[in-house]
């Protein structure tokens, strides 16, 4: 029986797909008057487009669009299966869409079903279209974690959780000749925001099974072939499946936590026995104001799934970004022992010793700052932000974007221009202070984009500063608790790959050695 609805639904997809090819082709090719052309590209196979051309090629997408760039300029149109994309890479144009022309770029385009699913009906800050239902979650989030009393009330929370990662850092130091850096940095960032989610102490097995499921779905929402020829979506029905069990593998990890939490904020900060401790007051905790929130857009509250989903995109944002971006820091200081100790000596002189480092104290640290910042530069998280599209037919750079297209902004171009950066395939923090290269540049985007790991415009995370801070707290302790160095006879290898982020093909071992001042740390706050 599948397999004659198999053959039932093959035989409709193709000739939907016929029909739709010879519309967009009519379309594409028929002059009007009063209408720009699409951007250019590669001329397409009948049906499929573009898509199989560059499945094909078996490289990942970033390096193909890297190419098409050199060939057909700054903006140019990619016909994948139904999916019309429009690449745009020029800095100019890139400002000119997201920032000048802000709302009209601010949308998303359609999602496909599994993806849907983990969205709750795109129900979350990044996944929600232009409209109400975006800026009640996304002012609902500045709000509760990331405006600066809010994270300045946070910072009980780091402090524990930078004692208890150094503490780890310890003792796998002694019984390791290496420490394996990203596990520790994913543990710590995603504990600490465990924390400001559920106001609850959420113990280390059930972080890292947080951790185990939202890298899951990470992979499992990455495109894939129904996303762009949806009338097959019928012949993946397996992957539906797939989806749906690691759907309720995210509900059975969070909603206990939701329910307990729950519970805790309606029985005024008391009742009985928990399954989890509650450390922070009724009202501090993010999922606490997700409880009375009913979102313009909608006519009720949310929903505990739509809870869990809005807490699983700061929880699985929050973490894979804040711990790549240490782990790439992390390497370059130690490749280059000069930065690692210029990194040393300035929180030794700004931090004052036996006490735990503020964020005060980071704010001081200009070199660190650069470091980072330069890091980013030279290997930002994405090699794409999010997908946007249009409210409206447009025009950007004399050519249509049409509403229904998918907009990528391919941003790795823009660190790597050598007109704009000396040497741009270098890591070098000074090109970040006074009178570098990168000295006057604006990560916002609002003045020009030169670079952008948060996205810019409209759709900028709305949590980079609380993000910047997580890297640069733990970067800071991290260098002035040990010394770091490569395995002996080992040279760490900085080959990327793409694991939602680009990341570390092999990811960074260090050989850690005690500072002398640190035997005897006490970090009191």
């Amino acid at each position: 029986m599948d397999i004659f609805l198999d053959i039932l639904y093959i035989a409709a997809a193709l000739s939907l797909a016929v029909a739709w090819w010879r519309r967009c082709f009519t379309a594409s090719t028929t002059p009007a008057s009063n209408s720009a052309p699409l951007p250019p590209g590669p001329t397409g196979w009948p049906v499929v487009g573009n898509l199989f051309q560059i499945l094909l090629q078996r490289r990942p997408f970033m390096y193909i669009v890297g190419d098409f760039r050199r060939i057909y300029g700054p903006i140019f149109t990619l016909r994948m299966g139904q999916r019309t994309l429009v690449v745009v890479s020029s800095p100019d144009l890139i400002h000119e869409a997201l920032v000048r022309k802000g709302p009209l770029f601010a949308s998303r385009p359609p999602d496909s079903p599994i993806r849907l699913l983990f969205s709750s009906g795109k129900c979350s800050v990044n996944s929600a279209p232009y409209g109400p239902l975006w800026r009640s979650l996304r002012r609902n989030l500045v709000s509760e974690i990331v405006s600066p009393a809010r994270v300045r009330s946070f910072a009980w929370i780091r402090s524990r959780a930078v004692k208890l990662h150094l503490d780890r850092l310890r003792a796998s130091a002694a019984a390791t000749a290496a420490v394996d850096l990203m596990p520790h940095c994913r543990l710590t960032i995603c504990s600490i925001l465990a924390c400001i989610c559920f106001g609850a102490e959420v113990p280390e097995d059930k972080v890292r099974e947080m951790e185990e499921v939202l890298k899951d779905i990470m992979m499992m929402t990455t495109p894939k072939l129904p996303d762009f020829l949806p009338v097959l979506t019928p012949l993946f029905r397996r992957q539906l499946r797939e989806a749906r069990k690691l759907r309720r593998r995210q509900l059975d990890c969070l909603l206990p936590l939701v329910r307990a939490r729950r519970v805790f904020v309606e029985e005024g900060g008391g009742g009985g026995p928990s399954p989890f401790k509650m450390v922070s007051p009724a009202g501090d905790a993010y999922v606490d104001s997700l409880f009375k929130l009913q979102p313009e857009g909608k006519s009720r509250r949310l929903s505990d799934e739509e809870i869990v989903t809005l807490v699983s995109e700061v929880l699985s944002a929050g973490t894979d970004t804040s711990a790549t971006a240490i782990e790439w820091t992390m390497l370059h200081l130690v490749l280059d022992q000069r930065a690692q100790e210029r990194v040393y000596g300035e929180v030794t002189a700004v931090a004052e010793q036996g006490k735990g480092i503020t964020e005060e104290d980071v704010e001081k640290m200009g070199f660190l700052a650069a470091a980072v910042k330069e890091t980013l530069r030279r290997h930002p998280p994405s090699h794409f932000v999010l997908s946007h599209a249009a409210t409206r037919d447009t025009v950007l750079g004399g050519y249509k974007v049409p509403a229904a297209a998918s907009v990528e902004f391919y941003t790795a171009w823009l660190t790597e221009d050598p007109e704009v950066w000396e040497r741009p395939e270098e890591w070098r923090p000074e090109r970040f202070m006074e009178g570098g290269d990168g000295w006057e540049t604006d990560v916002t985007g609002t003045k020009g984009v030169r670079m952008m790991p948060f996205g810019v415009g409209r759709r900028i995370c709305p949590a980079a500063t609380l993000g910047m801070l997580h890297v640069q707290l733990l970067l800071a302790n991290m260098v002035r608790e040990f010394r770091w160095e490569a395995p002996p006879g080992e040279v760490p290898d900085p080959t990327e790959t793409f694991a939602f982020t680009v990341v570390m093909k092999k990811s960074l071992k260090a050989a850690i050695f005690e500072r002398e001042h640190s035997k005897d740390q006490l970090f009191t706050t």
